[in-house]
């Protein structure tokens, strides 16, 4: 049977963030084709993680500097090995260079984290963002692990254009694979709820992620209130994992602005709002919160960032506004407009449909894969510069692991001796 070891960043948690619905929809990819799947972490278990042994896939806790991790990798002997994030193949790359060189290595950006941690603090300093923000040491490590992979998984139409335009790396190293969904039946979109049937505004995100936090405090501080003034009734439901404090302080019932945190059915919450606010000022990657609104008809209202990667040659489904007094006037003409409304629903369900198909990129991911596998050896030659690095991280990353491993075995040694 066909082996594919997926070295997780963390637990895949679908319903906490759109990291986890990506791990999970590549995940049933790779059932599909019948892949015997083993997915090891070093993360710690959580409550609201996936059930991987329900799905038949192998779990695995390895530990990092550990030649434990060479053993198990070894025995396995996968034919793909898929790291979760470029921080996994910093990690592990080496390690699977050595142990399994033949095996085809494919690293999923879930987005780029130097993009998004360069429009962070263009935000922070409130200056444009340029070249110079972009050319990072984060994005320095984070294109190194691309090149020494054999292929990286790019979940935006955005960022392919990025990596190749301003970086000037090859489209052969990279395939665009967006989010996998499953076309709306013309009866599913029937049993949605109607325009009058909806009431209120909703946000929804996980709160760990900065981009979440920061478009939570962009409503409460600057949006809400002008919203709240041209509809003094209407309320905000704030929904998401992990809410620390510092957002459920934000709750307060006379202002409409209602914390509800966690949300066990996010297509039931999202279902019922009229309305989903997402004033992103920064971020990267896709947004899962408009997918869950596409499949749940419900018209959204976000920016410039929010929305990048989403439409292509399509129109949005609601208004696109970049700041609050423009962004919080989008709100209540979507808002109390039914026909505007109707518009953008249909919008969404277009764009679920057209841009978002499993069908048609899975396939075409399946087809590279294939490709690739019959032409490793010459895909390898032409990436001269995905040798050099791995060389050279091989002969750092490689020594100080070593070190390292070495220190806590004395660290070890020392603890069983006696006093």
């Amino acid at each position: 049977m066909k082996k594919l070891l997926v070295i997780g960043y963390v637990w895949p948690e679908p319903d906490s963030s759109a990291a986890g619905r990506r791990m999970l929809q590549l995940l049933d990819l790779f059932l599909e084709q019948d892949y015997e799947i083993t997915f090891a972490t070093t993360a710690a278990e959580t409550e609201v993680m996936t059930d991987l042994s329900a799905l038949g896939i192998a779990t695995e806790k390895i530990r990092l500097n550990h030649p434990s991790f060479d053993d198990f990798l070894a025995e396995m002997d996968p034919e793909i090995i898929l790291f979760d994030r470029f921080m996994m193949e910093e990690q592990f790359g080496w390690r699977v260079a050595e142990v399994c060189p033949d095996a085809i290595r494919i690293l999923d950006t879930e987005d780029l984290h130097f993009l998004r941690n360069a429009r962070q603090e263009a935000a922070k300093r409130n200056l444009e963002l340029n070249s110079k923000m972009l050319q990072s040491d984060l994005a320095k490590r984070e294109i190194a692990s691309i090149y020494r992979c054999d292929l990286s998984l790019i979940i935006s139409e955005a960022e392919m254009d990025l990596l190749q335009m301003e970086f000037g790396i090859s489209e052969k190293l990279l395939f665009y694979l967006p989010f996998l969904e499953t076309e709306l039946s013309e009866e599913e979109k029937k049993k949605l709820p109607d325009f009058e049937a909806r009431r209120n505004f909703i946000s929804i995100g996980n709160f760990r992620h900065q981009p979440n936090w920061d478009a939570v405090l962009n409503l409460k501080q600057n949006i809400w209130p002008l919203i709240r003034k041209e509809l003094p009734q209407a309320e905000i439901h704030i929904y998401g994992a992990y809410p620390a404090q510092k957002v459920t302080q934000l709750h307060n019932e006379r202002e409409g602005f209602i914390v509800k945190g966690w949300a066990a059915s996010a297509s039931e919450v999202i279902q019922s709002a009229r309305v989903l606010l997402a004033p992103l000022r920064f971020g990267a990657g896709l947004k899962g919160k408009f997918i869950d609104a596409m499949k749940n008809g419900t018209p959204a209202v976000s920016t410039s960032v929010g929305i990048e990667g989403m439409t292509g040659d399509l129109s949005w489904m609601g208004k696109i506004a970049n700041e609050p007094e423009a962004f919080a006037q989008a709100s209540v003409k979507l808002y109390t407009n039914r026909e505007l409304w109707e518009k953008g629903q249909r919008n969404g369900f277009e764009l679920l449909e057209k841009r978002f198909s499993k069908k048609s990129f899975s396939e075409a991911f399946l087809h590279r894969l294939i490709e690739l596998k019959a032409k490793l050896v010459e895909h390898r030659q032409n990436n001269f510069t995905g040798a050099m690095l791995t060389h050279h991280q091989t002969a750092s990353t490689k020594f100080m692991s070593r070190y390292i491993e070495l220190k806590n075995k004395l660290e070890e040694l020392n603890k069983k001796r006696p006093i």
